[in-house]
């Protein structure tokens, strides 16, 4: 049953005890100033674009989903990837998830459209922000450029943001 009173603001939220309903990964291949995204074909965030990748199976471990859903969207396997950040998502009407973010600037195979997902390479300096979730811009710049570690927290109505809060380490 969604909260009658639902957080619409980072500090409505004790976000040291917050509990995810699910947690996903993305993992972002970056290759010669370009990064490798995906057309979303099906699940959250159909008909965006966004990095590869999809929610945790029972037993996995965040880097082992995050491998598994590269190969499954894209028919590639990253090679040595990176933890980078961790965001959490909060949607006004109740649902929850917590994504580690992945990157690397290796992998073998050749990205290949699937029913979940449809690849293309982007200039590093291009990224098609406009067409991605509208926290992607607070992040994924410095990601790309070389942030160490990130963190950040969402309040999302529907695909509206409605407030974030985010931390980087080192660049």
């Amino acid at each position: 049953m969604p909260d009658p009173h639902p957080a619409r603001q980072c500090f409505d939220i004790d976000w040291y005890d917050w509990e995810p309903y699910e947690q996903a990964t993305l993992l972002f291949i970056i290759e010669e100033q370009k990064v490798l995204l995906i057309h979303k074909l099906t699940g959250l965030g159909k008909g965006k674009i966004n990095g590869p990748g999809g929610r945790l199976e029972a037993g996995e471990t965040p880097l082992q989903a995050a491998v598994r859903e590269v190969e499954e969207e894209l028919l590639v396997t990253p090679i040595a990837p990176e933890a980078r950040g961790r965001l959490r998502f909060q949607f006004t009407g109740g649902y929850s998830l917590e994504c580690f973010v992945f990157s690397s600037t290796e992998y073998t195979g050749v990205p290949t459209e699937t029913h979940e997902a449809r690849p293309e390479w982007f200039a590093q300096d291009a990224l098609p922000l406009e067409r991605m979730w509208a926290d992607d811009k607070y992040w994924l710049p410095q990601m790309v450029d070389g942030a160490a570690w990130f963190e950040g927290e969402f309040i999302f109505d529907d695909d509206t943001m409605l407030d974030h809060q985010l931390a980087f380490d080192g660049a």
